[in-house]
């Protein structure tokens, strides 16, 4: 290379550094920096009500949370929350963020495309992340939920932060099994990268599938289920050697692992072989209660999906036969189990199944925590600082403090005096940046 060529190389070059790092250094030495005055705030750590704060924000996080109202310096915006009570951004840790159950689900398995579901999915996260759910456990679909993932994450659209499990894992007829309920020639014999499995080998194939697919976590369904056209909503699913696999391998992966169950014994099976969360535990034992103390499980009870099937399967038409007689029994009796394991001590999160009742009233489940025993500031901890525990992101949310993630929601007054208040967000933040608010309708 001559000279005059290699000037003229360092020429371009020169361009363009200069061209790229004064923006950068820019948008480092002057972050967007929003004061958002609080009249009340709920401490959830210690589960506590204070008043008048002032949260600074810098860009995504929150830099300082102090006494009192400061006044605004020229170079930040603010927000003006002091007639509401604000909070951390809630997590549902189950929910279905690519469908919603009516009259024609059964038949839509037929007829809607990826592409259909995709779209549906996009409204579906906007109601939620609009409700005040910041972050989402997404715990089954048909694949879709990884794309949302992907495009909340990208800002192509707006919805919570999607933890997901892309599509379930189950055994042939169980509750996962997509096949259930279709004619013998469309019935086959769905395998491993559709979710169904039979065998450690299986078992540990599914797993591997899916974190090549990008989940976040790996679901199963231990037990029978209630809304799948299949008899049987009790019986065990797995046996002890195929849960070992799924644990071992999704632990070998560092994903968490959740287990859809109903009936006591696919409870314990799941428990033994080291799930870190029971979803439903609808007839569970106090022994299966105790075994989830020692073993550190926690349960998401999902009390509004109860409520909703119990309601759904008395309107003529709603769900198949088969599903009627489960979803009477077994929806209203989620909430005195939830009683008896609030009262045992076991580890409880917030979860709604959401999508089996329309997205976006995710929050009714405070009201019912609260109705079968927890006590408001308990059931907000169980969406805020303890899904975030148990999600190992509580370094990032989950709570209110300098350093974290600015994901932050309000409510009309004190949700600890008044429980429905939770149904009522009217301020939705998301990394520092506002997607919902009153003062702007």
């Amino acid at each position: 290379m001559n000279s005059t060529h290699f000037s003229y190389n360092l020429i371009l070059l020169f361009i363009l550094v200069v061209s790229i790092l004064p923006q950068g250094q820019a948008q480092k030495d002057n972050p967007r920096i929003t004061y958002l005055y609080c009249g009340g705030w709920i401490q959830v750590e210690e589960g506590i009500y204070d008043t008048a704060k002032t949260i600074i924000i810098h860009d995504d996080r929150i830099s300082q949370i102090a006494e009192g109202y400061l006044p605004v310096p020229d170079s930040a915006e603010s927000i003006d929350l002091r007639e509401f009570t604000v909070m951390p951004g809630l997590f549902d840790l189950h929910v279905h963020i690519e469908k919603e159950y009516s009259k024609n689900y059964y038949l839509e398995r037929f007829t809607l495309n990826p592409a259909d579901r995709a779209y549906r999915s996009v409204g579906y996260a906007q109601k939620t992340l609009k409700a005040g759910f910041t972050t989402v456990r997404d715990l089954g679909g048909t694949g879709v939920n990884i794309s949302l993932r992907d495009a909340i994450n990208e800002g192509a659209v707006v919805g919570p932060r999607i933890f997901t499990a892309g599509r379930s894992i189950a055994t042939t007829g169980g509750h996962a099994d997509p096949t259930n309920g279709f004619k013998e020639e469309l019935m086959g014999d769905p395998g491993p990268l559709l979710g169904v499995v039979n065998g450690p080998l299986e078992c540990r194939k599914a797993v591997r599938q899916r974190y090549k697919n990008g989940v976040n976590v790996i679901k199963i369904t231990a037990t029978g289920g209630v809304l799948s056209v299949a008899a049987s909503g009790l019986n065990p699913q797995f046996t002890d050697d195929e849960l070992e696999a799924i644990v071992s391998t999704a632990n070998d992966y560092g994903l968490l692992t959740a287990a859809h169950a109903h009936g006591d014994e696919g409870m314990q099976r799941a428990v033994r072989a080291g799930i870190h969360t029971i979803e439903h535990g609808t007839f569970m034992s106090d022994s299966t209660m105790q075994l989830m103390k020692e073993m550190g499980t926690y349960y998401v009870p999902t009390l509004s999906a109860g409520q909703a099937v119990a309601e759904y399967a008395d309107i003529p038409g709603y769900y198949p036969d088969v599903v009627v007689p489960k979803a009477k029994s077994v929806g209203p009796e989620i909430q005195s189990t939830f009683e008896r394991a609030h009262a045992a001590g076991v580890n409880i999160a917030f979860g709604t199944d959401a999508g089996v009742f329309p997205h976006g009233q995710n929050a009714r489940e405070f009201s019912l925590m609260v109705q079968a025993g927890m006590s408001p500031a308990e059931s907000i901890q169980s969406a805020t600082i303890v899904a975030a525990r148990l999600l190992g992101v509580d370094n990032e949310l989950g709570s209110l403090s300098a350093g974290k993630v600015a994901d932050i929601i309000a409510v009309p007054g004190n949700p600890l005096q008044d429980i429905h208040l939770m149904e009522k967000v009217n301020f939705v933040m998301k990394e520092g940046e506002v997607y919902f608010s009153t003062e702007k309708e």
